[in-house]
């Protein structure tokens, strides 16, 4: 069986593995927004909140999900990213944000316990979820993150003054217009360090039309400075509330273990487990046949959410 995923100019084959009978489009209401999001296995036992990094979007899932078979699995697209509503304007994309965005999604799908699986900026998502909603999240699969990026107190004056500057120069410039998808798709691959296969998957989703070409749908905002950062023990603070069964699963080609402050945040999450599987930061993607194993006995062995 061969599922066809079509935009205008460009038609992919998705294999069985890519997009089973069993996925379909959603879309959230929340307090303030819409959020879009891709489910797999809707009544599975295990209830999965999946969050996406930085830039992607719910297909970041569409190689690993398949293969989570005895888990409910729904993708988000974030706030700003693929086909979700952005903020309203005059706002910045502040990391805390997220945290309510999650929680509210779960809301949505009238979820009181689930697990929470991230990437990237979505593992820091869910780290942050867990802390303050223990109640709520029964486990934690992390995939190449641990809590979110932190800062120098000292650096914040300078920090918000850039992000301001950012702001006010808002819209003044459009996205970069693209020929063609597969223009896209290599720019999205150089960018990211992607196989273009895995830059594929994420700018189908990630592209709207615009007369002649494509440009990104992401919020524009996504790129600019952060206004504020955490300092490193503040997020110490809350990697240390975390509660729940917690997976951390990173790739032997990415940096993240790497970072100086790694060691410590491990040993921040009491009892959590540390997988190196071959791989880059996107191995879910590129490695999903060998990530989909201990992500998927974690997940099995978790309490029931159902």
């Amino acid at each position: 069986i061969v599922w066809l995923s079509s935009v205008r100019g460009f038609t992919a084959e998705l294999s069985v593995a890519d997009m089973p009978m069993s996925v379909h489009e959603l879309t959230l209401a929340t307090p303030h927004l819409q959020l879009a999001a891709r489910r797999w296995n809707a009544g599975a036992p295990c209830r999965v909140l999946a969050l996406h990094g930085w830039l992607d979007n719910a297909a970041s899932f569409a190689e690993l999900a398949p293969r989570l078979d005895n888990c409910d699995l729904v993708a988000l697209d974030l706030p700003g990213h693929g086909a979700s509503d952005h903020r309203p304007p005059g706002t910045h994309y502040h990391f805390v944000d997220f945290i309510p965005d999650a929680l509210a999604a779960a809301d949505a799908l009238g979820w009181p316990r689930f697990a929470l699986l991230g990437h990237s900026l979505g593992a820091g998502i869910s780290c942050f979820t867990a802390a303050i909603a223990p109640q709520r999240v029964v486990g934690l699969a992390l995939i190449e993150g641990i809590g979110p990026l932190s800062g120098d107190p000292a650096a914040e004056p300078d920090r918000l003054a850039k992000a301001t500057r950012q702001m006010t120069a808002h819209g003044r410039r459009e996205a970069t217009l693209y020929p063609d998808i597969a223009t896209a798709v290599t720019a999205r691959s150089r960018a990211g360090g992607l196989t273009i296969e895995a830059a594929q998957k994420l700018v189908e989703r990630a592209l709207r039309e615009d007369g002649d070409g494509y440009r990104w749908r992401s919020d524009a905002r996504l790129r600019y400075s952060s206004p504020s950062y955490l300092s490193e023990a503040q997020v110490l603070a809350f990697l240390r509330r975390i509660r729940c069964p917690t997976l951390l699963v990173t790739g032997d080609g990415a940096p993240l273990a790497a970072r100086p402050e790694f060691t410590i945040r491990c040993d921040a999450i009491a009892g959590l487990e540390h997988n190196v599987l071959p791989g880059g930061h996107h191995l879910h993607l590129e490695n999903a046949a060998g990530v989909a194993g201990p992500i998927s006995d974690f997940l099995t062995g978790l309490p029931k959410t159902v």
